[in-house]
């Protein structure tokens, strides 16, 4: 390794390390269920995205051997190059009609599709208006789209609509798109996307949301039961909203990430959206567990209503402690300490009681905010879920902090 490489990463490793933000990969030891064996250890999770427990459920291992069996391991190639299979085919027209969307694409992973999407609508003449805690992905796929980002405060619609006027009234571009996450991963909360709309609508701008975090954890059927299908049926807005983004690595349990919208957007991704276009399909055995999940939220409500069951029944135990849990309106629960350093070691004090959850600092989180991050999902138990609590409660009397 050269020299100047060599010193670049020991200096920032080191002032990672000084100021005790230097994290090493936890290591699980079997599934990832709402308790794991993470670095040797029997741990209550409460850090997997997996909202449903779906990642191990018997049914979705049974679709993805069955399809292995049938297809081979991997798809063989690019999906434009003879990479697409009749099983992938299938998995999209499950997603479009779960979706209630013309049509569906399927990425290798919900990074991806942002990668791929945004660039391929947006480019260098454009302006994307932009939720300034959107994530990472969404960030990232803005800029390679070339497009001039301007951001708007959190959730505030005023400060939306300003933007939106003043980039309109500037002249200085062609077209313009309104980007939000439909569920904010580090605060929990929900965009508002029926305001969000209408100033769109008002402006005759595009709407893209990225559901992450609302996929298999937002959403209604026609019946109003509750079956993770995302914001835009939460809120009732079918063909108010230009594009979907969502994910099938966190609620589905699976991996991959998908687009959900008109026929010709979907044509144009199939055509422009690199990622897509540059890398092998998606698994066989992935997609047959994909199609074995959206079959089991689009017959039964039990697990989302589990999920959100839980979910509540945890806010109440912290809160009722005394954490400061922010503003969250799903299954995602921080618990905002401030300080940065503080919130490693309350996290590395957690794991000691025997509960997982991982310390958030900056850039994940401005600095200032850093928290603890839990995720309550639909595999807890009530008892699981008390014995977390006062695992809480000790680290935080230690601590001082409640």
């Amino acid at each position: 390794m050269s020299k100047a490489l060599q010193d670049f990463l020991s200096r920032n490793l080191d002032e990672l390390k000084q100021k005790g933000l230097y994290r090493k990969l936890p290591v699980i030891t079997g599934p990832t269920g709402a308790r794991a064996i993470i670095n040797g250890k029997s741990e209550i999770n409460l850090s997997s995205n997996n909202y449903l427990g779906l990642a191990s459920d018997p049914r979705l291992k049974e679709a993805a051997i069955a399809a292995a069996k049938k297809y081979g391991a991997g798809a063989g190639a690019v999906r434009t190059i003879i990479g697409t299979l009749d099983i992938h085919e299938e998995m999209e027209a499950k997603l479009a009609k779960f979706k209630k969307s013309e049509a569906v694409i399927v990425f290798q992973s919900g990074f991806t599709a942002n990668a791929g999407t945004i660039p391929a609508i947006m480019n260098k003449e454009d302006a994307i208006i932009s939720d300034e805690l959107n994530h990472a992905s969404i960030i990232d796929g803005c800029r390679l789209s070339g497009a001039k980002i301007l951001r708007y405060k959190h959730s505030d619609m005023n400060d939306l609509e300003r933007v939106v006027k003043e980039a309109i009234s500037s002249g200085a571009y062609k077209k313009f798109m309104i980007i939000t996450d439909g569920v904010f991963s580090m605060d929990g909360d929900i965009a508002k996307l029926p305001d969000i709309a209408s100033i769109a609508e008002k402006y005759d701008i595009p709407v893209y949301i990225d559901d992450a975090h609302a996929s298999g954890v937002l959403g209604k059927d026609s019946h109003g039961r509750l079956n993770g299908s995302g914001s835009v049926s939460h809120f009732g807005l079918y063909g108010k909203i230009d594009i979907q983004i969502g994910t099938l690595s966190k609620a589905i349990g699976v991996i991959g990430g998908y687009v959900a919208g008109s026929k010709d957007l979907i044509d144009w991704l199939k055509l422009r959206g690199r990622p897509f276009l540059f890398s092998t399909a998606m698994t066989p055995a992935d997609a047959g567990a994909v199609i074995a999940a959206i079959d089991i939220l689009s017959s039964s409500n039990e697990l989302v209503e589990r999920m959100w069951e839980n979910g509540k029944y945890f806010k109440k135990l912290l809160s009722d402690m005394g954490y400061d849990i922010g503003h969250s309106e799903t299954p995602i629960t921080p618990v905002i300490i401030g300080d940065e350093a503080k919130a490693m070691k309350f996290s590395d004090e957690l794991f000691k009681e025997g509960v997982f959850a991982q310390g958030i600092a900056y850039p994940t989180v401005p600095r200032g905010k850093a928290r603890v991050r839990n995720i309550v999902t639909a595999a807890h138990t009530k008892e699981m879920l008390d014995e977390a609590a006062q695992c809480y409660k000790k680290v935080g009397q230690r601590m001082g902090i409640i």
